[in-house]
């Protein structure tokens, strides 16, 4: 005589629904601090190369005694790649002072820290004043 097994082998369908719904927790909470930190890194590229822009004009002011007739060498950040996330300008130029500025653009647009600024006296503001 043959026994019948009622063996369960596989998932049942709560099984499979629980896995789902907590996959789906640990993704909603994942993902916008996954977001948060990519633009924290491209923010920090930007100030650092507003912060090589600064240095390279103070090498123009030693050079030419005025901030005046100084170009870029670069005006988007970042410098390399095929992405960029910041526009870089002379948002203000004169004799004895200059403000440079980085203007977020494309997926960094919707940064909390907006337009980042930084002057001749290595001073930097931001629409959030958290972000440097």
């Amino acid at each position: 005589m043959r026994k019948l097994c009622r063996c369960q082998s596989g998932f049942t369908l709560i099984e499979l629904m629980i896995t789902a719904i907590i996959i789906g927790i640990i993704a909603a909470i994942a993902l916008p601090s996954y977001q948060e930190q990519v633009r924290k890194t491209r923010r920090a590229n930007a100030q650092a190369d507003l912060l090589e822009l600064a240095a390279y004009m103070e090498r123009h002011y030693g050079e030419n005694f005025s901030y005046t007739g100084a170009a870029l060498p670069f005006n988007e950040s970042p410098k390399e790649g095929d992405s960029k996330y910041y526009d870089l300008a002379i948002a203000a130029i004169a004799q004895d002072n200059f403000t440079l500025s980085a203007t977020p653009k494309g997926p960094q647009a919707s940064d909390r820290c907006g337009t980042m600024w930084v002057d001749e006296t290595g001073g930097h503001t931001a629409q959030d004043n958290n972000c440097w």
